[in-house]
């Protein structure tokens, strides 16, 4: 068609976008079900037939297990309410320390066990013992035949009344527990620490005083191992090795001491007076 001034009457196309790339006629979108539909130019292919009705796609199941929703997993199967984790326990052989009215005024003996308060030995059985343990150890039942020292028990009943008993042992907690389970039928003795309370110095077992929540001016050991109480050799008092004499009077002896012996601010003054008399290993 001419217009009057000469012109031919046309609609003026779009001018095409040279960096924007062409639209296919058809493309493959999915809709707001996840069904993938064909597009013919913004709408849907008129030869497809139309999506399936919302209601149906909610009830319909997934074909396709990877894509259905897993619960998160968390790295505890029940996650406690606090985040934090909880406190570390303190290791069994770890005395509790008593509270301050408990220990007051009271002298604290730690006594070693083996060779001191009885002796031990494993198969064959010995002539005369008092009692058998059988430990596990390493997987392995041991039968120890064990031998009080005369006076064990009448030590122990003597120092109850006084003072408070540590037993403070380098043997294994499998062993020494069954032992002080049967020379200690009265419960007398207030704590058991066992090998793993022992420091190793220089390849050595020894029993750290000044670790144990008491002080030292009101501290006693009684061991026959210098090696035991080498970080704090005053307040010891060394005994001779029990092994099987049955005239062994150590005990007894000491029983005299604590008997006599003054109560003082610092308890190493009467232990050193007591050494210097000629009392004690004389190792020391």
């Amino acid at each position: 068609m001419i217009h009057r001034n000469g012109f031919q009457n046309y609609q003026e196309k779009p001018k095409k976008d040279r960096h924007r790339p062409p639209q296919p006629a058809e493309e493959e979108v999915p809709d707001q079900s996840g069904v993938r539909c064909l597009v013919h130019r913004g709408r849907l292919h008129p030869h497809l037939p139309p999506p399936p009705h919302q209601d149906f796609l909610q009830t319909r199941p997934n074909r396709n297990p990877s894509q259905q929703k897993k619960p998160k997993k968390t790295w505890l199967p029940n996650p406690p309410q606090s985040q934090h984790p909880p406190p570390i326990p303190l290791p069994r052989s770890r005395p509790q320390r008593p509270s301050a009215s408990v220990v007051a005024g009271k002298t604290t003996i730690f006594l070693d066990l083996d060779e001191t308060l009885v002796h031990s030995k494993p198969d064959p059985p010995p002539e005369n013992y008092d009692f058998v343990v059988r430990p596990v150890i390493d997987n392995v039942k041991i039968d120890f035949y064990v031998k009080k020292r005369p006076f064990a028990d009448e030590f122990l009943e003597f120092l109850s009344r006084k003072f408070e008993i540590v037993i403070f042992t380098a043997g294994l907690e499998e062993y020494a527990s069954l032992v002080l389970e049967r020379l200690d039928r009265k419960s007398l003795i207030s704590h058991r620490l066992y090998r793993d309370s022992c420091r190793e110095v220089e390849g050595k077992l020894v029993k750290d005083l000044g670790d144990l929540g008491r002080d030292l001016r009101r501290v006693v050991i009684v061991d026959d191992n210098p090696n035991s109480y080498a970080l704090q050799p005053e307040n010891a008092i060394p005994i001779l090795p029990f092994t099987s004499d049955l005239s062994d009077f150590e005990l007894q002896r000491l029983m005299d001491f604590f008997e006599k012996c003054e109560v003082l601010d610092d308890m190493r003054e009467t232990v050193k007076e007591y050494i210097g008399k000629g009392n004690g290993d004389k190792k020391l």
